[in-house]
């Protein structure tokens, strides 16, 4: 694991309370995001049981969401302890994964509507939480490697 040294200046960013208040609005939403998503896994997991219709594709999608959820909570906090690799890669995850989410479920025909809704409003979770990842409070607090 790589080294989080910072010097003064840049700790000083880092632990600045409006860095630290993007920090906790970014963990709300990226908490929302894996809360939806796991609701839409415990929902496939109850029409399951049911005995109702639910493909593999569900099963899989649904997980798969709340993985990258649970990854990007993780990464969230590490960066806020002031983790620049993990800042890094969160950054990369909060913008790949909305359009990700929204094209595979607007493939017509695949997955049931609640699920495509349930999907869709973990798009905008993440999304909006790209747009405080990604502003320029928190880039400030983790310059480019020397």
């Amino acid at each position: 694991m790589r080294s989080t040294n910072h010097t003064t200046a840049e700790a000083a960013h880092l632990n600045h309370p409006r860095t630290q208040a993007a920090f906790g609005k970014a963990k709300i939403l990226v908490a929302a995001y894996g809360a939806l998503s796991t609701a839409v896994l415990i929902t496939v997991a109850i029409l399951a049981v049911n005995e109702q219709t639910v493909t593999s594709f569900m099963w899989g999608r649904s997980a798969g969401v709340l993985a990258s959820a649970a990854v990007s909570y993780w990464l969230t906090v590490l960066a806020s302890r002031g983790a620049r690799w993990a800042y890094l890669r969160v950054r990369i995850i909060s913008i790949i994964m909305p359009p990700a989410i929204i094209a595979i479920d607007m493939i017509p025909g695949v997955l049931p509507a609640w699920f495509v809704m349930i999907q869709a409003t973990c798009a905008l979770a993440i999304g909006a939480a790209a747009f405080i990842i990604n502003g320029s409070r928190l880039r400030a607090a983790f310059p480019k490697a020397r």
